[in-house]
Formats: structure tokens, C-alpha cells, sequence
């Protein structure tokens, strides 16, 4: 499966920028429905290509622009990301393929970056099992940490994967231990 990041501009995308946020519903993000103002106040904000971000539509062959991702942190050595794909094309085995494309463009593109997070509900199982099978390793949990639009919060999980175990292939264990009785 051949997954391409096409570089998102906003000025020049906008218009099919909002009709993809504002077509879809997203049930596992804060913001899961947007309106034609929430779109185009993240644009505007330079939530997709403002200094600290840069977005990209995900394409994938014959099937064309699928979602769209943005690298949060670019600053930083440890870059976050924002991933949605359209409805009709979830639960298609996309998710680890596309982790990994991004992965890849994050420690070839990004000297700086030595780590590459994010963050999902505990209840999106597809996503939770995408970031393992693209070599994320679940490193937080976070309890009621997830806002929910007229309810409860939810439990929040955290995934990376370090630039080592990237080059490597490998698995760095997790450091912590439960036993110090604090």
C-alpha cells in the first residue's frame, strides 16, 4: 500500500480543507463535528501550516486524499500529530501504513525530533492497535483525560516511538518500575 503526504496549504486548500472537516464526524476526537466557522477559524489560526505545524493530506493511489494529518511541536524534539480520515475509509487497515509513512517522514525530514507521539481514547481500539502495529509502545494512561462533548471524560492513552527503535526495528523497554512504593 503506497501512502503519500502531500504537503497541505491552507490558502490553496481551504476550500476542501473545510469540506473534509465539516463532511465527516470524527467520534474518537475532541471537535468529533465541526461547523463551516470552526473550520475555517483552525485554518485561519495556522493550525495546518503555521510555524509550529505543518499539514498534509494522506493519499493513497487510486483512492486519492483519504484524511489528513498534522505534525504538532515542530520546535521540539518531540513532535506530536492530529490524524483524521474520512469516514468511508476507516476500518480499511489504513492506520498502521500510514503511522509508519509518518514515522519515516518525521526521523528522515526532522534531524531535531527523537520522539513521535500521540494520543488516542481508550476506546478506539482500531487506532490503539494501529500504533502498536507501526511499533508505538503505549507509554501513559490517563485517567478522565479525554474531554467528551456533553459527557464524561474518558480515559486517554499515550503511544511513541523513539528514533533508536525506528532505525533499529526494535522495542526500547519502558524504564519505570512499580515497586518503589510511592
Amino acid at each position: 500500500m503506497e501512502i503519500t503526504l502531500v504537503p497541505l496549504s491552507s490558502p490553496r486548500d481551504r476550500d476542501a480543507l473545510v469540506r473534509f472537516l465539516t463532511e465527516n464526524e470524527f467520534p474518537f476526537h475532541v471537535g468529533n463535528r465541526l461547523t463551516v466557522r470552526d473550520a475555517e477559524e483552525r485554518i485561519d489560526s495556522g493550525r495546518f501550516d503555521g510555524p509550529d505545524h505543518a499539514g498534509f493530506w494522506i493519499d493513497v493511489g487510486a483512492l486519492g486524499r483519504i484524511g489528513y494529518t498534522v505534525l504538532d511541536d515542530l520546535a521540539d524534539n518531540a513532535l506530536l500529530f492530529d490524524l483524521r480520515l474520512a469516514s468511508q475509509h476507516r476500518g480499511q487497515g489504513f492506520g498502521a501504513p500510514i503511522l509508519r509513512a509518518l514515522t519515516k517522514y518525521v526521523f528522515t525530514n526532522i534531524p531535531e525530533a527523537n520522539r513521535f507521539e500521540g494520543n488516542t481514547r481508550a476506546d478506539n481500539i482500531a487506532m490503539r492497535k494501529s500504533f502498536r502495529r507501526a511499533g508505538f509502545i503505549q507509554e501513559a494512561c490517563y485517567r478522565d483525560g479525554w474531554p467528551v462533548p456533553g459527557g464524561a471524560p474518558m480515559t486517554s492513552v499515550a503511544y511513541a516511538i523513539l528514533r533508536r527503535d525506528w532505525e533499529s526495528g526494535s522495542t526500547t523497554p519502558l524504564e519505570w518500575d512499580d515497586r518503589v512504593g510511592l
